[in-house]
């Protein structure tokens, strides 16, 4: 079984990719894989290391454009080696992939070749939690592609522009994750207490089950 973790930032897809990977699955983190082909980018001034979202900053910032482009090539080329690494390989190996929360502009080719070589599980967010996870964006940044959907209005400070922007981006985004997805896992069922990786691996292979019916 292979699996590609799909949904918004925040949604715990290291969260989930990190205890399959201690129940045997082979971890591809695309955040830290697209992070070492910047590493020569995500230097400050005075030598000390950046983080991606650091580096990739907010929409409004002048910088933010030309490198939204940058971390997306960077992305596919990222998907892309994943995917000849899923092609090529005979082990048996057991791969979970944590996909970015822009694995979705990738491009139709590379998304549905990604569906056909494993199972598209998507981290599904509610409408009622995008408060919370905008707070942890801007008080934590990550890096998060906007693909123009951040505008100002007149008079609107930047946090303002982004609390009304986030929903629609939210909202856009969750369109695509619902139409790649094989598998959809509820947010409150993955945050119940008690459920662990192994509920969440066998909430997995029951969908899957059910669609084989």
């Amino acid at each position: 079984m292979n699996l590609s973790l799909i949904g918004m930032s925040g949604s715990g897809k290291s969260h989930w990719s990190s205890g399959l990977a201690e129940l045997g699955f082979l971890r591809f983190c695309c955040d830290e894989l697209i992070a070492d082909k910047l590493a020569p980018e995500l230097i400050r001034s005075d030598g000390t290391a950046l983080d991606l979202g650091e580096w990739m900053g907010f929409p409004y910032e002048p910088q933010y454009k030309e490198r939204e482009s940058r971390y997306l090539a960077c992305e596919i080329e990222v998907i892309r080696e994943i995917l000849s690494y899923l092609s090529a390989s005979n082990s048996g190996q057991k791969v979970v992939v944590d996909t970015t929360g822009s694995v979705i502009y990738t491009g139709k080719d590379m998304l549905e070749r990604l569906k056909s070589s494993s199972t598209v599980v998507h981290l599904a967010t509610p409408p009622e939690i995008k408060e919370l996870m905008l707070r942890v964006y801007l008080d934590q940044p990550r890096p998060v592609l906007w693909r123009d959907m951040f505008s100002k209005k007149h008079g609107e400070t930047n946090e303002e522009a982004l609390a009304r922007c986030y929903p629609r981006l939210l909202f856009s985004r969750q369109r695509l994750y619902e139409e790649y997805a094989d598998v959809t896992i509820d947010y409150y069922a993955r945050n119940q207490e008690g459920f662990g990786v192994k509920d969440f691996l066998r909430e997995i292979q029951s969908q899957i089950r059910r669609q084989r019916a």
